[in-house]
């Protein structure tokens, strides 16, 4: 036994957090697809700090998932999940199957304009619908107070914080550090996707990014700088490059230079597994 409790049913669930809100308690929410690692353990950290229960969401997402194939590829490994949990002494994972989610007869797109038809958006048609879909329905579903997302997949982030703020769930959305293997790679779910020689030239991708955001923060041109990014990229191993970008970082709006809050967002394929990630780009300095 995992030592966790696992519920599988929205109405067990809310069950379970009528209680907790009767008795005054902060319920906190990580939703996740699973395959855990020590970033989500991170957020399962956070979210212990600041509140009195939390709840996390384990749901292979289809909407999400542009490729069939894909999705069926996806890691799931509910019972190491629950053994990951185990020693933060979550109150529930909860974990629905695709009938509580989108049960028949199901008809309703949740659909968040201006931020999701670039980068990711751009290059996966219907993905962030899917996110800001199944996202919706785990904030009502768990009627959380706080929710807790990774900065790794900051298009995300920001998604679900407008979707959030324009539908008036009565949510906090709180954004964590992404959290990093010691080489620098990002923790995704999809590292567990690299060979074992694909994974050594991985950390390039933030290497790279972190090289073109000391050169905007000294004046060079971005421009300048992204082609000879890219460049290294490839050259790295890396077969494609969806985009190397410089945006603002509360609307994601294309930039020139750093002369307001921006990140550097990119993504690129290796050996068939598409990489992510993304850092805080220092403003211009004087």
């Amino acid at each position: 036994m995992s030592g966790v409790p696992i519920l599988r049913s929205r109405t067990d669930l809310q069950k379970a957090v009528r209680g907790w809100k009767a008795a005054g308690e902060v319920v906190g929410v990580v939703p996740t697809m699973g395959a855990l690692h020590q970033g989500h353990l991170s957020l399962v950290r956070a979210a212990k700090e600041v509140c009195d229960r939390v709840v996390v969401t384990l749901f292979v997402n289809p909407k999400q998932f542009n490729n069939p194939e894909d999705l069926e590829n996806y890691p799931r490994t509910e019972a190491g999940d629950a053994a990951k949990l185990a020693p933060f002494k979550v109150d529930v994972l909860y974990v629905p199957d695709g009938g509580q989610m989108y049960p028949d007869g199901f008809a309703t797109t949740v659909s968040v304009e201006g931020l999701t038809n670039v980068l990711c958006g751009a290059h996966r048609p219907g993905h962030f619908d899917g996110v800001a879909t199944v996202v919706t329905k785990l904030f009502l579903q768990s009627g959380a107070d706080k929710a807790f997302f990774g900065e790794k997949d900051y298009q995300q982030l920001q998604v679900v914080t407008r979707l959030a703020r324009d539908l008036d769930i009565p949510v906090e959305v709180v954004g964590c550090p992404t959290i990093r293997e010691e080489d620098g790679l990002a923790m995704s779910s999809r590292n567990l996707l690299l060979s074992d020689r694909a994974r050594i030239p991985a950390p390039v991708l933030h290497e790279v990014m972190q090289d073109v955001a000391k050169g905007l923060s000294r004046g060079k041109a971005f421009g300048e700088l992204k082609a000879a990014a890219e460049a290294r990229i490839l050259s790295a191993g890396f077969t494609k490059v969806d985009y190397f970008d410089l945006r603002a970082c509360d609307d994601l709006s294309v930039l020139d230079a750093p002369d307001r809050p921006a990140r550097l967002l990119a993504a690129a394929w290796l050996a068939g597994v598409r990489l992510i990630d993304n850092i805080a780009v220092p403003a211009l300095l004087d």
